[in-house]
């Protein structure tokens, strides 16, 4: 038992915390949005609904087959015209995963073990970095730990109250339209989790032929021409020549096999946003530390060794399917912070235990020290995070919506040239932009590797007139939207000077120079539109 006046101040410490977090957050979400992915489909795509007023297929934008319920989400702020509410949506969903923890802990542990979980997890540096981002992220998160509480709600009144396993199995659904195999008790919750995730993959289905594009789309390509097994065969082959992951990291980074095999720990230690060597964001290691102390005391044994279970399971099919990035572990942190909590918990309870004296007043002074510095990495990120994004001018009004993006983006003053200057019925295909769109206000597209294929495409072309014509024709655009210095790398990386010398010969002969600054040129390749008032700062090399 803590006393009651160390008690309040730790209360007043973790909500302040708390509070301070959500109000740092929220300051930032007011700003507009700028995350890649954001960018590139979040709000891209149903920005692209909007703008047709119903919904239309991108074959170009593979991500659009993806399951989009969170997404949808973000229509009404897009639709409205503010589109910082798309983020303050997705930091409600980390609120909600907060209040979960809060209570679920609550109920077993106290008020204060409630909010020390609900803190751990929301100043997450991975989770503050996704609450000021229009993701899904969270929302999946959300979903998924809801799932797992109601499924405890479930288990604890002996299988009996059907409701805790209905909502567990329609949380399921909503974050992932995830299926097991088990009793008759549970084919609800297959049927139901199928049944809310179906929408997204019948859709695939009926557009593609393949429910889960574009994923495994070689094994359904191959399907239709021959039995499951051999299909199954033949994406084995293809798989075996790719090259394997510990040559891959070792080839890029220098990683030995011992380290590669340590990253699921390394992620809690290394991380590093921006950065596919360091896993592409920031854990803490509190979520990890205290777990050898959850088995000191029996209470919530069975939730611990069940949430334990889950964070393996989950944690091995990550390592093994999908790219090596933090927030692709995001489902386990809610599970890793109710484990943490329980671990202090557990550590303070069986210190307070043994007969009292300085010793072992002085160790517990000591777990709740080492708390307060593991949480401080949190404090120090956010100072850090909110520097990236200088929020207060454009808050504050003394900075324009367009001079912050500007600032922000290197692509954005092309991007509104195309906006302000293009005619209405324009439309720009984007090579190496990293597929950003969202800002572009004419009709788009772009396509896997940045445009690289395209390039390709106009360097066989380039070989005659008519072949070279016949090539821009088949990108179906009237304008070109490229970032130069990753364009000129590319093709001097893959071709030879004569293959681009050839190709600048027909670019200067048949395409007209609208814009070339900071890095950018937009050029105009087809249609019948006057020449656009060219706005340049040099010439194209």
């Amino acid at each position: 038992m803590i006393p009651r006046r160390y008690a309040i101040a730790l209360h007043g410490s973790l909500w302040l915390l708390l509070v301070g977090f959500l109000a740092v957050e929220g300051l930032v979400n007011l700003t507009p949005p700028t995350s890649r992915d954001a960018l590139i489909h979040h709000l891209a795509i149903p920005k692209i609904w909007i703008s047709a007023g119903e919904f239309v297929e991108t074959p170009w934008a593979e991500f659009s087959y993806y399951p989009m319920t969170i997404n949808l989400l973000y229509l009404p702020a897009l639709n409205a015209g503010i589109d910082v509410l798309a983020k303050f949506i997705h930091m409600a969903f980390g609120v909600g995963i907060g209040l979960l923890l809060f209570f679920y802990l609550k109920k077993r542990l106290g008020v204060l073990w409630g909010l020390l979980g609900a803190v751990i997890f929301i100043t997450t540096p991975i989770v503050v970095w996704l609450a000021t981002s229009a993701y899904i992220d969270l929302g999946m998160t959300f979903f998924t730990t809801a799932g797992l509480i109601a499924f405890f709600h479930w288990r604890d009144s002996n299988y009996q109250r059907l409701g805790w396993l209905l909502l567990s199995a329609v949380c399921m659904g909503l974050a992932v339209g995830s299926k097991y195999n088990a009793l008759i008790a549970w084919l609800t919750f297959i049927l139901l989790t199928a049944a809310v995730a179906s929408p997204w993959y019948v859709k695939n289905f009926v557009l593609t032929g393949n429910p889960f594009y574009p994923l495994f789309q070689s094994v359904f390509e191959v399907a239709r021409q021959e039995s499951l097994p051999a299909a199954i065969q033949t994406q084995a082959v293809e798989e075996s020549r790719k090259l394997g992951f510990f040559e891959m990291r070792r080839i890029l980074y220098g990683e030995s096999l011992i380290e590669t095999l340590l990253i699921p720990l390394r992620m809690f230690f290394q991380g590093k946003d921006d950065s596919y060597q360091y896993f592409q964001g920031v854990l803490n290691p509190i979520l990890i530390v205290f777990l050898p102390f959850v088995f000191l005391i029996r209470k919530m044994r069975r939730d611990v060794l069940f949430l334990l279970g889950f964070c393996g399971l989950f944690g091995a099919m990550a390592y093994f399917l999908t790219f090596y990035q933090v927030r692709y572990l995001l489902p386990v942190l809610p599970c890793l912070a109710i484990v943490a909590a329980v671990g202090i918990h557990h550590l303070v309870s069986r210190l307070q235990s043994s007969p009292r004296s300085v010793l072992v007043r002085t160790s517990v002074y000591a777990v709740f020290l080492s708390v307060a510095l593991l949480l401080s990495l949190n404090v120090i990120y956010l100072v850090d995070h909110v520097k990236k994004f200088d929020p207060i001018p454009v808050v504050s009004g003394r900075e324009t919506r367009e001079a912050y993006l500007s600032r922000m983006l290197p692509h954005y003053d092309a991007v509104e040239y195309v906006n302000r200057k293009l005619p209405a019925d324009a439309s720009v295909f984007t090579m190496f932009l990293g597929r950003r769109g969202y800002y572009l206000g004419r009709p788009y597209r772009n396509e896997l590797r940045f445009g690289a294929p395209t390039v390709h495409r106009l360097i066989i072309a380039a070989e005659t007139p008519e072949a070279f014509s016949r090539a821009v024709h088949d990108i179906g655009v009237s304008h070109l939207l490229i970032r130069t210095d990753l364009f000129h790398r590319y093709l001097n990386d893959n071709f030879s000077a004569g293959q681009i010398r050839q190709l600048f010969e027909r670019i200067q002969k048949t395409w007209d120079l609208v814009y070339n600054a900071n890095g950018y040129t937009i050029w105009r390749v087809a249609g019948d539109h006057p020449p656009e008032t060219a706005h340049s700062e040099k010439g194209i090399t």
